[in-house]
């Protein structure tokens, strides 16, 4: 696959100066989405330099986690499913493998590495507008599963099932924005923002300002044009902190007076039923990503619960009800939304 970048060349905005410091932007598309890089620098060549790093990075991980790109590392071990012996693999995919099985086990299920079965199942079911026949969703769920998949210290890993397929897609894009950022810090930038179309994690904050200001609507964009009710668009503020939004709003489909979403839960292997958009702040990327995917399956109830048990963790969950919006928000989410985490949480 050809690499697809936002500009033929780099380009670099100088916005705003402060204290010696200016602001410096570029883009490049990876992992199906535009990444753009946020930086406070006294000069060009440092942005340059460090931008420049921060995207060969996530192009780097795109090449090991990709669970579309034939190639990729991660690919490359579900096709070797059912392996005869656990396989070596690299420290990058053992390190999100391992993560992804604690979040597994700490959701019991909700979330799960090895989905990649059913969310092509799913896909296919709202393409052509049909559910699974149960014969088939039961054979198809063999391959997925806690018990196919397992993860040593020795970084070797084992697929006990054929036809499985891995998929990092509810954890990964998280896990390379946290190691472009950490890219970043070490060409010496302290205050950096990477935004991968909206998974975003921050460092520091710009001059003479409370944090890095981010715009969030988790019910999608137009979803307030007709309707002032459901205009439920907000801001928050961060600092050394992430945030990621995860929901259906434009990506569900009604079958049999149903109404599902394309987010798959792993212990179904149907869309989660109902609409609902959350919003999660963490410390760090790959939990706030891995934490939206999970409370997309949980809901608002469940979800609060556990997000409440996660240390310097937030979110926000919206729904549309009875022509109504709803919204809930966990013990630890910021008292104003211009907040920052970093003062709301210990």
């Amino acid at each position: 696959m050809a690499w697809i970048f936002l500009f033929s060349t780099i380009i670099f905005q100088n916005t705003s100066h402060a204290q010696s410091l200016s602001r410096y932007q570029s883009a490049r598309r990876c992992m199906g989405v535009t990444w753009t890089v946020t930086v406070f620098t006294e000069t060009l060549a440092e942005a340059e330099t460090a931008i420049t790093a921060a995207l060969n990075e996530v192009t780097r991980l795109e090449k090991i986690l990709s669970d579309y790109e034939p190639n990729s590392e991660l690919c490359q071990l579900s096709a070797s499913a059912p392996t005869q012996c656990p396989k070596q693999i690299s420290n990058d995919l053992w390190e999100v493998l391992v993560q992804a099985v604690a979040w597994r086990d700490r959701s019991s299920g909700a979330f799960d590495p090895t989905v990649g079965v059913l969310t092509d199942l799913w896909r296919k079911a709202r393409q052509t507008g049909q559910m699974p026949s149960p014969e088939e969703l039961s054979r198809v769920k063999q391959s997925a599963g806690p018990e196919t998949l397992r993860v040593d210290d020795a970084q070797k890993v084992s697929l006990l099932e054929p036809n499985m397929r891995l998929d990092l897609g509810g954890i990964g894009m998280g896990f390379a924005i946290d190691q472009a950022l950490e890219v970043v810090k070490n060409n010496g930038i302290s205050i950096a923002m990477i935004d991968a179309s909206g998974d975003i994690g921050v460092i520091g904050k710009p001059p003479h300002s409370n944090g890095w200001r981010i715009a969030i609507d988790a019910l999608g964009r137009n979803s307030g044009k007709n309707n002032p009710a459901f205009n439920n668009g907000f801001a928050i503020n961060l600092e050394d902190a992430s945030v990621t939004t995860s929901g259906d709003a434009f990506q569900a489909i009604e079958i049999g007076g149903t109404r599902y979403s394309h987010i798959v839960d792993p212990r179904t292997g149907l869309g989660v039923i109902g609409s609902t958009g959350v919003t999660v702040i963490a410390a760090d990327a790959t939990t706030a990503d891995a934490v939206a995917t999970t409370l997309s399956v949980l809901g608002p109830d469940v979800g609060c619960q556990f997000v409440d048990q996660i240390e310097r963790c937030a979110a926000r969950f919206i729904w549309k009800e009875d022509g109504q919006v709803r919204v809930r928000t966990t013990s630890q989410w910021p008292s104003q939304t211009t907040d920052s985490l970093q003062n709301k949480t210990k």
